[in-house]
């Protein structure tokens, strides 16, 4: 499935375009496809028949396929893939973003919280963990998330991670308080 090497990085490129331009050119089920086997190392970013890089990575796709192999380096294809998922849906990605939750990258926990977020996934108790991560802006995410796909049972982490030290998280925290009661329509 070599699609080539494409005229060089668009410097209007965003993600949403690229994905766009994916799509386009192999369909959204085969970019949805690959995006699931990049999150889930079932397909290796610098394997040579599968689609370019550019399209979900922009300029940093176009780098030598080697950078990926690097171990610092690693994780940026799967961080792009789950954002692509953001652009790009089947019902059928559902677990590889989930399993996403748990990546050893931050970003790419990030990432698969936005989608859960956006596309409703039923991940609650895969979030949960996350309102606790190392990182702030995964704890963020993993709030923004759990307002729109937790549960009653859900809002004790939430209550939690109001208390943060950081402030984003703990506004982040008493947001998604606020509308996990309305969504459920209950006090919390």
């Amino acid at each position: 499935m070599n699609h080539g090497a494409m005229s060089g990085p668009d410097p209007s490129w965003t993600p949403r375009s690229g994905v766009a331009d994916a799509t386009a050119a192999i369909g959204e089920p085969a970019v949805v496809a690959w995006c699931c086997d990049l999150l889930t190392g079932r397909a290796a970013p610098e394997d040579p028949a599968g689609p370019p890089l550019e399209w979900i990575g922009g300029r940093p796709g176009t780098f030598p396929l080697e950078r990926w192999l690097r171990p610092d380096q690693r994780y940026w294809p799967r961080v792009w893939a789950a954002r692509a998922l953001r652009y790009a849906w089947r019902p059928e990605a559902e677990p590889a973003v989930v399993a996403a939750l748990a990546d050893e990258a931050w970003r790419v926990r990030e990432h698969a919280c936005a989608v859960v977020q956006l596309r409703e996934l039923s991940a609650g108790d895969e979030i949960l963990g996350l309102t606790a991560d190392p990182v702030a802006r995964v704890r963020v995410a993993a709030c923004e998330a759990l307002a729109q796909v937790g549960e009653a049972e859900h809002a004790d982490a939430l209550r939690g991670a109001a208390d943060d030290d950081e402030p984003a998280v703990a506004e982040a925290a008493e947001a998604a308080l606020a509308v996990l009661a309305h969504r459920l329509d209950r006090p919390l």
